[in-house]
Order: C-alpha cells, then sequence, then structure tokens
C-alpha cells in the first residue's frame, strides 16, 4: 500500500465510494475487513460432503477463497456492491403453472451480468484511483473464488438466507454481487440481522429437496445445477421433479416472503429478451445451433451450449403434457448426433408415451 494512502480521510473516502456506486447503478455498496475463518470450517464440511458435486473449482483452489490475502495479496478490505436484476415483466409464476412453457431463471432473461457488473466495478475502481492515487485492487463478478455471500453478510448488505442466497429486508434476493478486493484501509461496515426466524418456506418448496437442511445446498439435487452446471446426463431419478425448468431455477425465491419486497431492475440490459419469459417448448427445441448461438448470444444462457440446451428442454418435453406436436418434436430429434441428447429425446418420448397409455 501506498504510505500517501495512511493520510487519506478513510471515513469520508467510504462515504464517496458508496455515492459513486449509487451513481453507477449499483443498488448498495458495503465494505469488510477479509476475516472469513467463521465460514472456512463450513467450506470445508461443505466440499467434505461432496456437495458441490462436479463444481470441482470450488475445491481447486485451497484456502484462497476463504482467506482473500491470499487470493489478492495485500488485500485489506472488500468493497461489495449490490445490483437488482429483477425484469419488469418476467412472470415466473405463469411459466411454471403452463407445462408446455420453458421456466427459465429470473436471472438469465436479459443479457449476461458478467460484463456488465465488472465493467461498472471497474468505473467504481477508477473513481477511487483518481481520488487516492494509484492503489492496489482487483474487480471480481463471479469470477475467482470469492465467497460472495460471506463478504456481503459481513459488509452489511444482508443475511444469508435458510436457501443459502443474500437476503436484504428492503430488495429480497433479486440481485447480483461483486467485489472490489483493495489494500485501502477503509472503515468498515456492521453486518445486519438475520431475519428468517421460523419460516423455512423455501426448503419446503424445493423441487428435488436439494436444500438438505436450513443454510445448506446440495448442489447435485439442485436444478440450476443440474440445468447449468452439470455437463453429462441428468438422474434419471430427478429428471420428473425438473418439470419444464430448463434453465435454473427460482422457486426458493419466488417461495420466500422477503421478496415481496424486491425491487425492479432499473438496467435496459436485463430486460427480457426473445420472449423467454413465455416461450414454449416446442419452439425452443427446434432452433438449431445457429439460431442459438445468434439468438443467446450475449446472454448468460450461450454459455451451456446447444447440446445442453437441448438436453435440458428434452426433459422439459418428457414432463410437458401430452401433445402430437411435442411427441413430432422429440422425434425429429431421435436421430441427433449428439449421444447426451439422444438418450434424454428417448426418455422424454418414453414419458410421453406413458401419458398416452393413462
Amino acid at each position: 500500500m501506498n504510505q500517501a494512502h495512511h493520510s487519506i480521510d478513510s471515513q469520508a473516502l467510504a462515504e464517496r465510494i458508496k455515492r459513486w456506486g449509487g451513481e453507477l447503478g449499483f443498488d448498495a455498496v458495503g465494505i469488510t475487513d477479509t476475516d472469513l475463518s467463521a465460514a472456512e470450517a463450513g467450506l470445508s464440511d461443505w466440499l467434505a460432503a461432496g456437495y458441490h458435486g462436479e463444481l470441482d473449482y470450488m475445491a481447486s483452489h485451497g484456502t484462497k477463497r476463504s482467506r482473500p490475502a491470499e487470493l489478492v495479496s495485500g488485500t485489506q478490505r472488500v468493497i461489495t456492491a449490490r445490483m437488482n436484476y429483477l425484469p419488469q415483466a418476467a412472470a415466473m409464476e405463469g411459466a411454471l403453472a403452463d407445462g408446455g412453457r420453458a421456466a427459465i431463471s429470473r436471472y438469465a432473461l436479459g443479457r449476461d451480468y458478467h460484463k456488465l457488473l465488472r465493467a461498472r466495478l471497474q468505473k467504481l475502481a477508477d473513481h477511487i484511483e483518481a481520488e487516492v492515487g494509484a492503489y492496489g485492487y482487483r474487480v471480481f463478478t463471479d469470477s475467482a473464488p470469492v465467497m460472495e455471500v460471506e463478504l456481503a453478510v459481513k459488509a452489511g448488505l444482508g443475511w444469508r438466507g435458510k436457501h443459502t442466497l443474500l437476503l436484504n429486508r428492503e430488495a429480497g434476493s433479486w440481485f447480483f454481487l461483486g467485489e472490489i478486493y483493495t489494500d485501502l484501509p477503509l472503515p468498515v461496515d456492521a453486518p445486519t440481522s438475520a431475519h428468517c426466524g421460523s419460516c423455512h418456506a423455501c426448503l419446503d418448496v424445493c423441487p428435488t429437496q436439494a436444500i438438505v437442511a436450513p443454510y445448506q445446498l446440495d448442489a447435485r439435487r439442485c436444478i440450476s445445477y443440474l440445468t447449468i452446471e452439470l455437463k453429462g446426463s441428468i438422474p434419471e431419478a430427478l429428471r420428473p421433479l425438473i418439470g419444464n425448468r430448463v434453465y435454473g431455477c427460482d422457486d426458493c425465491q419466488l417461495a420466500c416472503p422477503w421478496n415481496r419486497y424486491a425491487q425492479h431492475s432499473k438496467e435496459a440490459d436485463f430486460a427480457v429478451r426473445h420472449g423467454l419469459d413465455s416461450a414454449r417448448l416446442v419452439d425452443l427445441f427446434a432452433w438449431n445451433e445457429e439460431e442459438f448461438t445468434t439468438r443467446m448470444a450475449g446472454s448468460a444462457i450461450h454459455r451451456i451450449g446447444h447440446e445442453r440446451w437441448l438436453r435440458n428442454l428434452a426433459v422439459g418435453l418428457g414432463n410437458a403434457p401430452w401433445s402430437d406436436q411435442i411427441v413430432a418434436a422429440l422425434e425429429a430429434r431421435r436421430d441427433q448426433p449428439s449421444a447426451l441428447v439422444r438418450e434424454h429425446v428417448a426418455w422424454a418420448l418414453a414419458q410421453q408415451a406413458r401419458k398416452v397409455r393413462a
């Protein structure tokens, strides 16, 4: 750290950082130290239980995730920011109620958030540099081994809900988080109190019972993991439970009482694109790889690729109410070059056949 930084009015700088964050579109900014020792044991236990499944990156960085100064040498403070993403027109409940529609997690209905958040955080870092001169920092947006929820809790942005997501009394949980690791000795914010109480709505509503206990998520059963992170075959026992959720799952957030207070996003990039909040499964299943690449460019969905997109949609079609149109769509993909897609199409056709016999 530059010795000149010792003469800075750190309290005034912290207040300006929060004001600049608001001007850049962040809905809240907090500051915390780097002591995550209280969370480190819980992370180790979670990994030891195998709850991370194929999320190898969760275990591959040693203690860098829980010790920020090991990830970025010299880090003294973490500036953490949240930005609302709830789109104006996204009626997730309507999609879930209609088995022929595709239910897509609200965060993925618009443009991918990574670039936007990273650019805004970089502008915030630049503001700080213009004020104090050169300093040590690094910007993160879901891009490195960072315990972002734990840091946000320590920075007073909310508390960890029983579904493991961050909750805020004024904003629920429909927001993204990002961080700036810095060597500036800024004053830290006090954590807020938790307000889940005896509520267990998120545990009760989870379609696959992936929330195995309060604050404990078995990713291997989580629909978001199964439809986004899992690269291979979705376990057959879990396929019927997925319903029409073809990219992520918001059920635990939809059930949470605190999301009654969620604020809609002001960011145009998070607005619904390509009618994804009302799309039919058969229409999305008809996209060839070029159409998928073109339409999903700039979307979080793009990163799973066309093959896994078809895998997920096949499961949704297998779970959908029987119709000639659905069976025809599946039959058209029966000889798909991908063995992964063929397997899930065959399963879906068998599911549809059972509905006819019933």
